[in-house]
């Protein structure tokens, strides 16, 4: 687990466990995971269906709590705030993003991405200028005005993405962002989510089961049966080996 130097890392989860009591069994979802994240990384936490990989995010992003471990996020232990605090800290820290997108049918582009900045009290003219401007980031500023059932899914995720970066977080949570989506439409999203989060110096987790996707990331955390398999690392120099 590298760290640059004179830089403390984004994220460290310490010696993590989940576990569920099913009947007279302890069901280990995390059996004890490690690791550390620096900021401006791109990690894929990588595991079959029931590894424990969307335990793990919903842990770091504080909508589970751990049975045992550490999660601190800049500096801030969350496995020990409050629920109240934890609404807060996401708020203020943490962008979502879904693989079933979770826009409102009954508003438009720029309504949907503006909504996170509604919920903080934004007044209407900024929230809309910022909306605007992702959406340009993310290649639609011709689909401002259009309604989530009048978009492609590859333009509703991108939606997605404005949505959680309007709130400039420092870190960005992915649960199979593509999942809905063409392979091709996914390579487009996928260099999309890079590009960005490396402009921005944000660090973006994703889950994902396709170790090919997870050839994305700079850091790949492979999770099998609750523990952590291997942690391999990988800087892309060059975008077009990402093709």
């Amino acid at each position: 687990m590298t760290e640059k130097k004179g830089e403390s890392p984004i994220i460290q989860v310490k010696n993590l466990y989940k576990v569920y009591q099913v009947g007279e069994t302890k069901v280990f979802a995390l059996n004890g995971v490690s690791f550390s994240l620096n900021k401006g990384e791109f990690c894929a936490v990588v595991g079959p269906s029931g590894s424990g990989k969307s335990t793990l995010l919903n842990m770091m992003a504080g909508l589970e709590k751990p049975s045992k471990g550490e999660i601190i996020i800049a500096g801030t232990h969350i496995e020990k705030m409050t629920e109240k605090q934890l609404v807060t800290f996401r708020r203020q820290n943490v962008g979502f993003i879904f693989q079933s997108y979770n826009l409102i049918k009954t508003m438009n582009a720029v309504e949907n991405v503006a909504m996170p900045l509604t919920f903080r009290g934004v007044p209407k003219k900024i929230r809309t200028e910022k909306a605007k401007k992702y959406l340009k980031l993310v290649g639609l500023e011709k689909q401002m005005d259009h309604m989530a059932n009048e978009m492609s899914g590859g333009q509703q995720q991108r939606v997605g993405i404005a949505r959680a970066l309007v709130v400039d977080p420092r870190i960005i949570f992915a649960d199979e962002p593509t999942g809905n989506l063409d392979s091709k439409t996914t390579m487009d999203v996928l260099r999309l989510m890079r590009r960005i989060v490396k402009e921005r110096k944000q660090t973006l987790i994703m889950v994902t089961h396709d170790n090919h996707l997870a050839g994305f990331a700079d850091k790949q955390i492979h999770i099998v049966d609750g523990k952590i398999l291997k942690i391999e690392e990988q800087h892309h120099e060059d975008e077009e080996e990402l093709k």
